[in-house]
């Protein structure tokens, strides 16, 4: 669930920034470096000591008060802690039990709801839009749960309407009131052409869930999931019951230090990014889903498979759930980026491993924690980029502000460099690796390529860990 503002966060995490987390791959971006298997693995010791200084160093660099981090192999859990503070006023630490606003973390609890309402013959993922909704203008698009599921609906974000959502955001507002902000807003592409990253169609699944399930949604998957689960430190994170362990959200001040995340009504993420949860729940709900305690093993199955648009092309996102790769090691993740907290949460099916990342700060980088430990847990080396020179002709070239629905990215010189510029006005450097491509130059998992790479760019397609964030085209 994005933040407002910024639409989400990213150097912090460029999947959240553009929220959340991956398009359709049409271009070959910079290759990921070769695993290579270390000549012995790193004693449980050191592993240890490696994670402690990661977060650590975490601490020191990023914009944080506080993390938890979660490393758990099989059934071994290797660590569970916190580190910083839970809630600077109070001077409380951070756990392996305190409680964080998880985002978008929480699509995938909701996918799982649709998967079991599916398998129970009540609904299907093939189900129009307007069965549940008949009077939603669809504007000539057949729109199913199954669009809705993988963000391919076309249907515009909520999250991206700007000043028209920043109005209302710290409103209580119920599921209805909600839909009619955005249902008249004209689609971003036809039905099934593209993909984009959607809280308005999670927010949609979240008010089938209510019509279909017959409980509104946050007493449903607190019923259907948390409660089977016994996963006693995840809850529908609303403002006014008291959670005990519950981290406290913040943003960095500009002078240095941090001030409180701005409010936002809970009703507003609902479906799409309403959750909080703990380190620990969220490793054990990782494990029940992938021991087939949540959903089938079909529906698993759907929840973790790439779709594909109606041409053809594969996405990188199943349902609720981003699939790529670290190395030769498949994994399976979502990120989460909502006021005052960014979170991570990854799976690596093949080799047991999980690793879950919560951060009280709208500033930080979870994914880059959790890629530093997987790494090591891998023997994966580090990319090591190239710095080519940059002619300014050829940075003429790649210049520009390129767009994909109502998002806009902007590209330009800067001392030098290229530059890109999120939304939000964060600029980060680009390092250039010929042939128009880039990766950041302080995170080595964002790439940026430029299409064509030899003549003047129409294209720019945006990367993070592998999977696609940002394909978008020159805007006049």
């Amino acid at each position: 669930m994005p933040r407002a503002r910024s639409l989400s966060g990213l150097t912090l995490s460029v999947a959240v920034l553009l929220a959340g987390v991956q398009v359709v791959p049409t271009v070959c971006i910079v290759a990921q470096p070769v695993t290579r298997a270390s000549s012995a693995p790193p004693s449980r010791a050191a592993t240890v000591a490696f994670i402690d200084s990661v977060a650590l160093a975490a601490l020191r660099d990023q914009p944080l008060p506080g993390l938890s981090v979660a490393v758990v192999k099989g059934r071994d859990t290797l660590v569970a802690k916190g580190y910083g503070f839970a809630d600077l006023e109070n001077d409380v630490a951070a756990t392996p039990r305190t409680v964080y606003r998880i985002g978008s973390i929480t699509k995938q609890f909701t996918a799982s709801a649709i998967l079991q309402l599916a398998e129970q013959g009540k609904l299907s993922l093939d189900d129009e839009l307007t069965k549940f909704f008949p009077d939603y203008p669809v504007r000539g698009n057949t729109v199913t749960v199954r669009h809705l599921l993988n963000h391919t609906s076309g249907i515009r974000s909520y999250t991206g309407l700007g000043p028209k959502w920043e109005r209302v955001m710290r409103l209580d507002m119920a599921p209805d009131s909600m839909i009619a902000l955005f249902k008249d807003e004209p689609f971003d592409f036809a039905t099934g052409a593209q993909y984009k990253y959607n809280n308005s169609a999670y927010f949609l699944l979240g008010a089938i869930i209510e019509k279909v399930g017959g409980q509104p949604y946050g007493e449903y998957v607190r019923d259907k999931l948390f409660k089977p689960l016994d996963l006693a430190d995840t809850y529908y994170c609303e403002q006014r019951p008291l959670i005990k362990r519950r981290a406290q959200g913040y943003a960095p001040a500009p002078a240095g230090g941090f001030v409180n995340a701005d409010p936002l009504s809970m009703t507003q993420p609902y479906a799409a990014g309403s959750l909080c949860s703990t380190v620990l729940d969220l490793v054990a709900w990782t494990r029940a889903l992938h021991e087939g305690k949540v959903v089938s093993a079909a529906s698993l199955t759907q929840m973790t498979t790439p779709g594909k648009l109606t041409d053809g092309k594969p996405l990188t996102y199943g349902f609720g759930l981003s699939v790529g790769k670290l190395g030769e090691h498949r994994s399976i993740a979502h990120g989460g980026g909502i006021n005052g907290f960014i979170t991570y949460a990854a799976h690596y099916p093949e080799d047991t491993l999980t690793i879950v990342v919560l951060t009280n700060s709208g500033a930080g980088d979870p994914g880059r924690i959790e890629r530093k430990i997987a790494r090591r847990m891998f023997g994966v080396p580090e990319p090591a980029p190239k710095n080519l020179p940059l002619p300014a002709a050829e940075s003429a070239r790649f210049a520009g502000t390129y767009a994909q629905g109502n998002t806009r990215l902007r590209a330009l010189e800067q001392g030098g460099a290229l530059v890109v510029e999120l939304p939000g006005g964060q600029r980060t450097k680009l390092l250039y690796q010929g042939a128009g491509r880039f990766v950041a130059a302080d995170n080595a998992d964002m790439q940026v390529s430029f299409v064509p790479s030899t003549a003047r760019a129409e294209r720019m397609v945006l990367t993070q860990d592998g999977r696609m964030v940002f394909q978008g085209t020159r805007a006049p």
